[in-house]
Formats: structure tokens, C-alpha cells, sequence
């Protein structure tokens, strides 16, 4: 897939500031409509309109949602033609932790030379749970949970990210410029618009990223292209 034929015309560009001149800026969009439906909780999402564009080219492509799991979503993208997987990443990793930690408590004493670090965790969670061929996927649904993750596990899941989408490949991700009212869960409503339900906490918000930090995290992909809205919620789509 070719980003630069496909890529729509856009507005200014979104700095990542002088100290990000070896990463590939954001071409950016118009921003996005407020939510189509306060009630309903609907937004417009000009991110997954351009997801789903970018692999309109593909026959059949392989879709990963990292998200709570969603039969909306599920046969939105299967009656597309699309075949999608699931993995529930932030429920799974804390489930993984609350295991580890249970063990470590259950260790005899003595035995404290067993313990692992928090990157040994990352690294053993990923082997189990996002365990995919290379260049298995076109496209990733990341929702909003870099937002949350632990610091150890994002880049880590990064690097598996890349090395599991096909050249070619887009992520869509979302990101809060503030830390939201409260925990959502996310579900495609349509082609140009997602559901936002709110859901019992599972992780606190641990950041806010700046616009440099998010080229760094994604630093291996080529090309990249931002969605600004009113409501507070950044949409990014990365293309490897």
C-alpha cells in the first residue's frame, strides 16, 4: 500500500517541537466534529474513516483490535469482509500482574532471588498473549490504551506491533490531552464514527502525551497523520 497515493490533502501540520527533527512529523487533518450524539455518546472519528480507506486496497485484510471486546465492532468489520482478532490488552496485562504478584506471595522464603523485573513481565505477558507471525496483520485498532499501559510493556508492545503488521500496515490510537472525566470503553458505531460507553475503571490514566512523545513511541513507522477534536481526544494514524 502506498501512503503518499492514498494520503488525503490536509490542513497545518502538527509540530513535534525542534527536539523531534529525525522523526517523521504528523501530517495532520482537519479536526475532527464534536460528538454526533452527546446522549449516545457517539463521535465522529475521522481517524477510523481513514483507517479504513487506507486499507480499502487490500483482499480481505487482517484486522487486531487491542480493545474490550465489541460484537458491534466484530460484525462491522466481518460483514466488511474484513477478518479481524481480538485481544483485550489492558484487561489481560492487569489479570497477568495480579497472577504474578499472587505467586511472588506464594514464594517460600529465601526464594527472593526468583523475583523478576517489571521488563521480564512485559516481555514474558507479550510472548503469551500478543503472540502473532510476523507481518500477520494489515491494520490495528489501539484504541486509547497507551494512555494507560505501564511504561515497561508500551514500547515493547510497540516493537510487537510493528513486526506484526504487514508492510504497508496502519494503527489507528487514540490519546486524552488531559486526563478524561472517566474510564470508556470504544465500539465502531459506522465507517466514520465510534462509540464511546462508559465502563467500570480497570486502569487509572497515567499520562498525557505530548506530540513528540507519541513520534518517539512510534519512532520505527514512516509516515503519520493526526486528528485534532474538540473534545479533548487526539486520533493517530501510523503506517509502517
Amino acid at each position: 500500500m502506498n501512503w503518499s497515493a492514498k494520503l488525503r490533502p490536509a490542513g497545518p501540520p502538527l509540530s513535534p517541537g525542534p527536539a523531534s527533527k529525525a522523526k517523521p512529523s504528523p501530517t495532520p487533518a482537519a479536526a475532527a466534529a464534536a460528538p454526533a450524539s452527546a446522549s449516545a455518546n457517539v463521535r465522529s472519528s475521522n481517524g477510523l474513516k481513514e483507517f479504513l480507506w487506507l486499507l480499502s486496497d487490500a483482499e480481505h485484510p487482517r484486522i487486531l483490535d487491542l480493545g474490550n471486546v465489541s460484537q458491534a465492532t466484530l460484525n462491522f468489520f466481518i460483514n466488511k469482509g474484513f477478518r479481524i482478532s481480538t485481544e483485550d490488552i489492558l484487561r489481560s496485562w492487569k489479570e497477568f500482574i495480579a497472577s504474578e504478584e499472587d505467586s511472588l506471595r506464594r514464594m517460600p522464603p529465601g526464594q527472593e532471588s526468583a523475583k523478576v523485573s517489571q521488563a521480564s513481565l512485559a516481555e514474558k505477558f507479550l510472548k503469551d498473549g500478543v503472540n502473532y507471525p510476523a507481518e500477520n496483520f494489515n491494520g490495528v485498532l489501539v484504541w486509547d490504551l497507551l494512555d494507560y499501559l505501564d511504561s515497561e510493556l508500551m514500547p515493547r508492545l510497540m516493537d510487537r506491533l510493528y513486526d506484526i503488521l504487514r508492510p504497508g500496515g496502519a494503527v489507528l490510537a487514540m490519546f486524552h490531552s488531559r486526563t478524561p472525566d472517566r474510564y470508556h470503553r470504544y465500539r465502531v458505531h459506522d465507517d466514520h464514527s465510534i462509540e464511546m460507553i462508559p465502563a467500570p475503571t480497570i486502569a487509572v490514566h497515567a499520562r498525557s502525551f505530548q506530540n513528540r512523545e507519541i513520534l518517539d513511541l512510534f519512532g520505527k513507522f514512516r509516515s503519520s497523520k493526526a486528528f485534532v477534536a474538540r473534545d479533548q481526544l487526539r486520533e493517530a494514524l501510523f503506517l509502517k
